[in-house]
């Protein structure tokens, strides 16, 4: 980790860490959201005519979604089954992973059905795009003829096409071989590790396009629908964070303390120097090697610890989960065509797996969210471009929602596995062992 906390130890100062370039490309995010409504607002006509900056930036998030997808359920796979092998912490860790991931998918489905913010606003004609998505049809196609559109024409070609669900049926294929190879598979594992920087790397770049398309996607919006879009925007953020706060607090604390015994507040309050990180660098991989270093001073053993968190980070993002479901229902409702339940639950589904390839990555969060779309609604993928200009404010949300998760997590997993020492716990919430903050060098 390249993480480090600026202190003085021993009368020597630590070079100060410079900020990342993604702070930089959050803060003109900011930027063109607020130019784009402010236009869209002073100059509606001329602001509309922005469409297509926003949908030249979809585009080459589109580009991603396949290569994204195959890489991290080929890779995700093989991590299962790496942590499955560590025994009973590894399996309890992967159970409670998968559980509370769906339930978080689950709250978000249920809150952005209650509160519905994108309903009234109907941009479907401003964000109607002519050109046809491969593989995508406005009608429905019966369950046979569904089944086989999942299957390619050959291995290689949801690559050339961009259709997800074949391109997710051939990823899964190609895991579970790999899987069942063995140590014969470590080579090839490693190749499509290094594609997946490749991968990731371009991800990155066409992120600095983000603020071109914030500023497009925000000022057509407001130019076409006025107080009425803005309107949307607010209560599908603020609907997102009181979710979020909901899961931490009730879902999760309740969990904590019939499991733990341990009260949830004294325990966020134990890591309030980490969310303060978090908010800084709007990523929980920054405070990655403070939650390994608190959580064996909180008490639970460091096998656990070594299990739990790392594996937790990429197959534990509530916070993540619960945004790819409100936005697309946002995005549903705002192009006035609302999901089924039936769509809701195929999008579940998909999120379910697909979400685990959206951790520690600039940009991996919209690419998923625009994946999960056009496997369930192609017809809604252009949508995506009125959430980009909100998506960095919901991002620290959904930071701290995963940040927390993990870390309870890592307590109830110590708590089952009797692995916690629960009189140690006690010490630390209570203050009377407080974390050594002068010799915690960050895992250096």
């Amino acid at each position: 980790m390249n993480t480090q906390i600026d202190k003085t130890k021993g009368g020597v100062d630590r070079p100060k860490q410079k900020k990342p370039k993604t702070t930089w490309l959050y803060v003109l995010v900011i930027v063109a959201a607020v130019l784009g409504i402010v236009f869209g607002f002073v100059a509606p006509h001329a602001a509309v005519a922005m469409k297509p900056l926003a949908t030249g930036f979809v585009s080459l998030i589109k580009m991603m979604i396949v290569p994204i997808i195959f890489c991290t359920i080929v890779l995700g796979i093989g991590s299962i089954a790496k942590a499955a092998t560590v025994g009973k912490i590894g399996g309890l860790a992967l159970g409670y992973f998968i559980v509370m991931s769906i339930v978080a998918l689950g709250i978000g489905l249920v809150v952005g059905n209650i509160i519905k913010p994108g309903t009234g606003l109907d941009v479907s004609e401003l964000l109607a795009n002519p050109a046809k998505i491969p593989g995508a049809s406005d009608e429905a196609t019966d369950l046979t003829d569904f089944i086989l559109g999942i299957i390619p024409a050959s291995l290689v070609e949801p690559f050339a096409s961009g259709n997800v669900l074949p391109g997710l049926f051939v990823a899964l294929l190609t895991g579970f071989a790999l899987q069942g190879m063995g140590s014969a598979a470590e080579p090839i594992l490693k190749a499509i590790g290094a594609i997946q920087k490749v991968v990731f790397r371009i991800l990155s770049m066409i992120m600095w396009v983000a603020p071109i398309g914030a500023f497009g996607g925000l000022a057509a919006l407001i130019g076409a629908t006025g107080w009425g879009g803005l309107g949307s925007l607010v209560s599908v953020m603020v609907g997102f964070y009181i979710t979020c706060a909901l899961f931490v607090f009730v879902v999760l604390g309740l969990i904590l303390w019939l499991v733990a015994r341990v009260n949830v507040f004294s325990f966020l309050k134990y890591l309030g120097k980490e969310f303060l990180l978090i908010l800084a660098t709007s990523s929980s991989e920054s405070a990655l090697p403070r939650l390994i270093g608190k959580m064996e001073h909180l008490g639970v053993d460091k096998a656990v610890v070594g299990i739990t968190v790392p594996t937790g980070y990429s197959f534990n993002l509530d916070g993540t989960a619960i945004y790819l479901t409100m936005s697309s229902l946002f995005i549903a409702d705002a192009m006035g065509n609302p999901m089924s339940i039936q769509e809701q639950i195929g999008l579940l589904l998909f999120m379910m797996i697909a979400s685990k390839g959206a951790a520690g990555v600039s940009g991996a969060g919209i690419a998923t969210l625009a994946g999960g779309l056009q496997a369930a609604r192609p017809d809604l993928v252009n949508g995506v471009s009125i959430v980009v200009g909100i998506d960095r404010f919901m991002s620290e949300a959904r930071a701290l929602t995963n940040f927390a998760g993990n870390a309870i997590a890592t307590v109830l997993v110590g708590t089952w596995t009797k692995e916690i020492d629960h009189a140690q716990v006690k010490k630390v919430l209570s203050g009377n062992d407080p974390f050594d903050e002068a010799n915690f060098d960050g895992g250096h």
